[in-house]
């Protein structure tokens, strides 16, 4: 599935690919929406849809993927409910397995991750796997998601790489074709994001990868 002899260069996302989007999914459609309703007196399935309709309007922008943006318009702290709430961060099965694997192998890994720093910080902690990266990348450092084309520009600017040697791991079907579109040469997607969800059907037009085991690098 991936041609370890021609990539010098690992890019990784992190939510969904690294760690288990299961955190994520709850923490955005549950435990948000209950304390945006017990704060603001409202039934917790009025603020539920209140909020879905908030997050579907910001889908893929970066908005989407930042703290204090929600922060500003729930009147809620999302980088301290994040903290309160890290115990249920944990990474996918093989992820460390899979990293030891690829540090040893000696070549440049990048963390490349919509993350916001006020949550990026508390997962690399408490998942530990922040050793593994030479870089750590968040779209918020060059204000344009990984969705779009500067935010690839914009990485080449500040780590240059060569995109036909690299390999991008990544779960988002809409960020994979950015990746593609731009030229990085190697692509795969995760089947399973999310542990408390059926993995998905298929990752056309990318391989998808079942488990870190089936793709360790030589």
């Amino acid at each position: 599935m991936i041609d370890w002899h021609h990539i010098d260069t690992v890019l990784l996302d992190m939510d969904g690919t690294l760690l288990d989007l299961a955190y994520d999914n709850w923490f955005w459609l549950q435990h948000v929406p209950q304390e945006y309703a017990r704060a603001n007196q409202m039934r917790p399935d009025e603020a539920h849809k209140l909020i879905a309709e908030w997050i579907h309007r910001h889908h893929g922008t970066l908005n989407w993927y930042c703290l204090d943006f929600w922060s500003d318009e729930l009147k809620l702290d999302i980088a301290a409910m994040k903290r309160h709430t890290q115990e249920r961060i944990a990474v996918r099965p093989g992820t460390l397995e899979f990293l030891d694997r690829l540090k040893a192998s000696g070549r440049t890994v990048i963390l490349a991750t919509n993350a916001h720093r006020g949550a990026l910080d508390v997962k690399l902690d408490r998942s530990g796997i922040r050793p593994y990266f030479h870089e750590i990348v968040s779209s918020h450092d060059y204000g344009a998601a990984k969705e779009t084309a500067g935010f690839w520009e914009a990485l080449q600017q500040h780590h240059p790489f060569t995109p036909g040697a690299a390999l991008f791991i990544d779960d988002s079907l809409p960020v994979l074709h950015a990746a593609d579109h731009y030229g990085i040469g190697h692509l795969a997607c995760i089947r399973h994001p999310d542990s408390s969800q059926p993995p998905r059907a298929n990752t056309d037009p990318y391989p998808g990868i079942d488990r870190w085991q089936d793709v360790l690098p030589t």
